[in-house]
C-alpha cells in the first residue's frame, strides 16, 4: 500500500472486515427471527449488535404482554431459545457459506442467566481459596460454561470443563 498503512496478510481479516461480517450475521439473523415472529405472530423488537468476537442479536417486547409470550420462545431452562440460536445460525450460514457464533437471547433470558452465572463463578472461586480444594459445579451447557470460566479467571483462579455432553461440568481448581 503507498499510504503507510499494511495490508493484511492472505488469508486474514482486518478488523473493519471482521466487523462488515458480523453486522452481516446480525441482519441475516435479524430477518430471519422477524419472518419467525411474523409467522409466530409474536411482537419483538429487534437489537443487533457485537459482542467481542461475534454477532449477537436480541428480541425484546416492549408492549404490554410482549415479554410473557416471548417466554414461549425461551421454553424451559432455555431449551426453545438454545434450539432457535442453532437454527439463526444455520440461517446465517446458508447464506454466508461461514460457521456462525451467533449469541440470541430473547426477553433478557440470556442477560438474566449471565448475571447469575457470573455469581455462581465467583463464589466457587471464592470457596476455593478458602478451602484450596478443587470445586465441581452442576453439569451446563457450552454458553453456562463459557460464563463461569470467565467469572472464573476474573477471580484469579483457573477452571476447566470435565465429562461429556450434557453431563459437562466446570471445574474450579485452587491457584
Amino acid at each position: 500500500m503507498t499510504d503507510g498503512t499494511v495490508a493484511p496478510a492472505e488469508g486474514t481479516t482486518s478488523k473493519s472486515e471482521l466487523l462488515a461480517n458480523l453486522e452481516q450475521e446480525g441482519e441475516i439473523a435479524a430477518d430471519y427471527l422477524e419472518a419467525l415472529l411474523d409467522i409466530a405472530d409474536l411482537d419483538g423488537d429487534i437489537d443487533m449488535d457485537v459482542e467481542g468476537d461475534r454477532a449477537s442479536v436480541s428480541i425484546i417486547g416492549e408492549a404490554p404482554g410482549a415479554q410473557r409470550s416471548l417466554q414461549r420462545l425461551v421454553g424451559q431452562d432455555g431449551e426453545v431459545l438454545e434450539a432457535l440460536q442453532e437454527l439463526t445460525r444455520l440461517a446465517v450460514h446458508r447464506e454466508t457459506g461461514e460457521r456462525s457464533r451467533l449469541m440470541l437471547d430473547i426477553a433478557g433470558f440470556r442477560a438474566d442467566k449471565r448475571a447469575e452465572l457470573t455469581t455462581l463463578g465467583e463464589q466457587a472461586a471464592k470457596d476455593v481459596k478458602e478451602s484450596g480444594e478443587p470445586v465441581r459445579l452442576r453439569p451446563m451447557t457450552p454458553f453456562e460454561r463459557k460464563v463461569v470460566h470467565d467469572a472464573v479467571a476474573a477471580s484469579g483462579l483457573r477452571s476447566e470443563s470435565e465429562g461429556e455432553e450434557p453431563q459437562r461440568r466446570v471445574v474450579v481448581l485452587p491457584a
